[in-house]
């Protein structure tokens, strides 16, 4: 993905086509199997989805970010929209529905690994985009997908952006096949280890990064405390190693890494550099609970960077 450099007086415009939910937390010391009944240590409701914390985290990161999808007319969907008002992101393209918004179920374990379901509610009405959307897309420096709305609405928003010239980002989660015709019109894929080798059926996230490769021209796969693999077609692949941190929730971990790779990229730096940056951001967010509200700001990130 390439794009031109930005100075930090005119922040660059990032806009992100995704899902918005409220996640209900429940925090225990080791998550229940099938059948059992465990006591929790505590509770909390905070506002998340995959296209809403991606939001959140390029704009914390320093990008002026617009958001397109949609929420419920419930209580959730008041707070929702407020909450990514405060956090500075244009909404005029966050559609009201009747009925439920989105809600992501998660279980965050002693280790601060998770399991989510979630439920997409209003999300499930995003099937593509609205004229107004897309003038959105227009003079973008990149726009964020993932796969918590309908893939139709995904396709449609990646045919948008191919159109617009803005270069095109899709973090492949929840896992699924990825029909062609997405493929062909994203810039860079960032899956984890783990929807990488569903993705690929490759198990070794070199060999998974190489068959993406054969579908997009860039590509990253985030390996959690192994830091992330970076590829581009033709080049050796980049491994940048993971800033060492002990975890407490690492619910959002990957969207800030995908949110902060955005915004340094669109701001000119180098992928390595971008990646170290990224990696930064989602270190700082894993020692802190909840999804958006363990995003960190630009100047925690530039600190951290400069502590090596």
């Amino acid at each position: 993905m390439s794009s031109p450099s930005t100075s930090p007086a005119r922040p660059p415009r990032i806009v992100v086509f995704g899902s918005v939910n409220m996640d209900l937390v429940a925090y225990v010391d080791t998550a229940p199997a099938s059948g059992e009944t465990v006591t929790g240590t505590r509770f909390a409701q905070v506002p998340g989805g995959k296209g809403a914390n991606q939001a959140v985290a390029a704009a914390r990161a320093g990008a002026d970010v617009a958001f397109i999808g949609a929420v419920g007319d419930d209580s959730f969907g008041t707070q929702l929209r407020g909450n990514l008002v405060e956090c500075g992101i244009e909404v005029s393209a966050l559609r009201t529905v009747g009925g439920a918004s989105g809600v992501a179920h998660i279980v965050v374990d002693g280790r601060g690994a998770n399991s989510i379901i979630v439920i997409p509610g209003a999300n499930g009405e995003v099937t593509g985009l609205a004229a107004e959307d897309s003038r959105l897309l227009a003079g973008s420096a990149a726009l964020l997908l993932q796969l918590e709305l309908p893939m139709e609405g995904v396709v449609a928003a990646a045919r948008a952006g191919r159109a617009a010239g803005v270069p095109t980002v899709l973090t492949p989660a929840p896992a699924r096949e990825l029909p062609p015709e997405l493929l062909e019109n994203v810039d860079l894929l960032v899956p984890n280890q783990h929807e990488a080798a569903a993705i690929t059926g490759q198990t070794d996230p070199r060999a998974a990064l190489a068959a993406l490769l054969r579908a997009v021209p860039e590509a990253i796969v985030t390996l959690g405390e192994e830091g992330s693999l970076h590829g581009t077609r033709g080049a050796e692949p980049v491994h940048v190693p993971a800033f060492r941190v002990s975890p407490v929730d690492t619910t959002a971990a990957g969207d800030t890494f995908c949110g902060a790779f955005a915004v340094a990229r669109a701001e000119g730096r180098a992928p390595q550099e971008a990646l170290r940056f990224a990696s930064a951001a989602s270190a700082l967010s894993v020692q802190r609970h909840g999804a958006a509200p363990s995003m960190p700001g630009r100047a925690e990130i530039e600190d951290l960077l400069r502590q090596g």
